[in-house]
């Protein structure tokens, strides 16, 4: 998996710790652990309890574009979208919907 940085980009200069948690603890240990977890199911687990709290903002697309990376194709994500719509509520999985045409766009206009 790719380093992430994010966290000292964005936040080291008043909150270092949340950023090490995030960089080294988050994604350098717990994402790392690709030999009890896949990356793929990580990042449909983690888009789904995303879109479960309604969350829609920069941290979705990231995690969008990291399960493209993944594999997770078109058609996957939007059955699990889709699917989980009637748990999680409509207008979330519209919301995801939104953003999901933006990162998948280069598949959605073959």
């Amino acid at each position: 998996m790719k380093k992430v940085t994010a966290g000292r980009d964005q936040l080291n200069n008043f909150a270092p710790e949340f950023a090490h948690l995030n960089d080294d603890i988050l994604f350098g240990e717990v994402w790392a652990r690709e030999d009890k977890l896949p990356p793929k199911m990580r990042s449909i687990i983690t888009v789904t309890s995303l879109v479960a709290m309604g969350i829609t903002d920069s941290s979705l697309i990231y995690h969008l574009q990291t399960a493209k990376s993944n594999g997770v194709s078109i058609d996957e994500m939007s059955e699990i979208i889709t699917h989980i719509a009637f748990y999680v509520g409509w207008p979330k999985a519209w919301g995801a919907f939104r953003l999901i045409k933006d990162v998948y766009k280069d598949e959605i206009e073959k």
